[in-house]
């Protein structure tokens, strides 16, 4: 019978943690809900993330409208997201709903997320397998919804495309 070894937690003092976080964030951006889940399995008292979020923020190296925007621009270009899914992206980060108000809504507005859509819609008919053209319907529309894309737009793009198809 074997025995279970318990890990024990690593855990970090603020000054630890600052200069971790320090380096993380000149590596790649990082939100602030990012950094106080870190401290927070780190196991840093919460009075002590707060301050060490409060200098990281001070010194600049955390920035939730930059980090928003980034997040924002790569999730629209290399991902494909739609405007919903990049929503729920951020918000699961920590990012509050005025920055992505003033932030995020501006680059969202783009008129170019339709044709991002129809591009993606016909890279996922390529490797799809379907019955007939109702079935080939649902599964773009599904796709088009799961990238984050709103139900009105996804339906008259794949209706656009499968009417492609047909002629």
């Amino acid at each position: 019978m074997e025995q279970k070894v318990e890990r024990k937690k690593r855990t970090k003092t603020p000054e630890q943690a600052l200069q971790t976080l320090m380096q993380q964030c000149a590596r790649s951006e990082r939100s602030s809900g990012d950094a106080l889940r870190l401290m927070r399995q780190w196991g840093v008292a919460k009075e002590d993330a707060e301050r060490v979020l409060a200098q990281l923020i001070k010194d600049r190296f955390i920035d939730d409208a930059r980090y928003a925007e980034a997040f924002t621009r790569d999730k629209l270009r290399l991902s494909g997201w739609g405007a919903f899914k990049i929503r729920a992206g951020l918000y699961a980060k920590g990012i509050s709903r005025e920055i992505i108000r003033d932030v995020v809504e501006p680059l969202l507005d783009d008129t170019d997320m339709v044709d991002r859509l129809i591009a993606s819609l016909r890279n996922k008919l390529r490797t799809l397998r379907y019955r007939d053209q109702n079935d080939l319907r649902n599964k773009l529309i599904r796709f088009g919804i799961s990238r984050g894309y709103n139900a009105e737009t996804v339906l008259d793009c794949v209706d656009k495309l499968i009417g492609e198809l047909n002629t």
